[in-house]
């Protein structure tokens, strides 16, 4: 779904909420869309859809967004139900 609303070379803006047990915190990413991935976890107790590259173990998988920072920085985010992307016309952030 957000992979055609913001293809490779897109400006953008994201916004995430990051939920612990007594309190949550937001934090915001600016840069430009390099990739979309979706990568299994390495979590050990995590299920979830099949992966056919191992024998009869399931994995978790992860949508994944690598940005291209205004600084030049690479940045790989988890992609969820509560991140929030934005198109931007500017990355002064």
């Amino acid at each position: 779904m957000f992979e055609s609303l913001f293809p490779p070379g897109t400006p953008v803006s994201v916004k995430q909420t990051i939920n612990k047990r007594d309190r949550s915190f937001e934090t915001e990413v600016v840069g430009v869309v390099e990739a979309w991935e979706e990568l299994p976890t390495g979590s050990w107790f995590a299920h979830g859809r099949k992966d056919s590259r191992e024998s009869g173990g399931g994995r978790l998988w992860l949508k994944r967004l690598k940005l291209r920072k205004v600084d030049g920085e690479l940045t790989l985010l988890v992609i969820d139900d509560s991140s929030v992307i934005t198109r931007v016309e500017t990355m002064d952030h």
